[in-house]
């Protein structure tokens, strides 16, 4: 049974936002709130705790996970970024963008997609994820909350709560949020190319 927190989204409890890394850091998976509905998250580390958000998610091989970052000075561990990137990342976040980039040997293979050796890096636009960061000290390991079968993130903590209190440690109850997933961009190459389009828009990459 997994614990379940309310946590005000404009000023977190330091407490119960110290007691949710905890569980993070004894290998746990939470549902956290972001600016693009809800997701779910982990370690970096945490082999079985990423398998079983791919059981929660049934992802096929080769899903790229994200590493949720609480600013871009982290972006230079994980990814390979050239300056026009780094320009448009940093002129579009934080917000609602996963950017989609090549990986540095700092992350684990089993994190990147198996032929393009690419990671998810984002910044979110939430003040109970970022205060999570900032305890936590590095990023999260996160995929967003789209159940199987559905196309939309998850908004209703409560609905969440009912689906999935026997299969997370933790669900942060942040208020009901927007459906639409994170806009992916590829920026693995001199031209952007846009992955998905969800919540954020993409004129800056056309």
């Amino acid at each position: 049974m997994s614990q379940f927190f309310y946590i005000h989204p404009d000023n977190p409890q330091p407490r119960l936002i110290k007691q949710a890394v905890e569980i993070l850091r004894r290998g746990g998976v939470i549902v956290y709130p972001t600016d693009s509905g809800y997701a779910l998250g982990c370690m970096i580390g945490e082999k079985h705790a990423m398998d079983r958000i791919v059981e929660i998610r049934q992802l096929a091989e080769g899903h790229n996970f994200t590493l949720v970052c609480s600013d871009l000075s982290e972006l230079s561990n994980y990814s390979i970024v050239s300056n026009v990137a780094y320009r448009l990342i940093k002129n579009n976040t934080p917000g609602h963008y996963t950017f989609i980039l090549s990986a540095t040997k700092e992350v684990p293979r089993r994190l990147m997609t198996s032929k393009r050796k690419t990671i998810g890096i984002r910044v979110p636009d939430n003040k109970i994820a970022l205060s999570l960061l900032s305890e936590l000290g590095e990023p999260i390991l996160s995929c967003s909350l789209i159940l199987p079968g559905e196309v939309e993130t998850q908004y209703d903590p409560e609905a969440i709560r009912d689906q999935l209190e026997k299969q997370v440690d933790l669900i942060i109850n942040g208020g009901y949020l927007g459906q639409k997933p994170t806009t992916v961009v590829d920026l693995t190459e001199d031209t952007p190319q846009v992955i998905r389009v969800g919540n954020g828009s993409v004129i800056p990459f056309e």
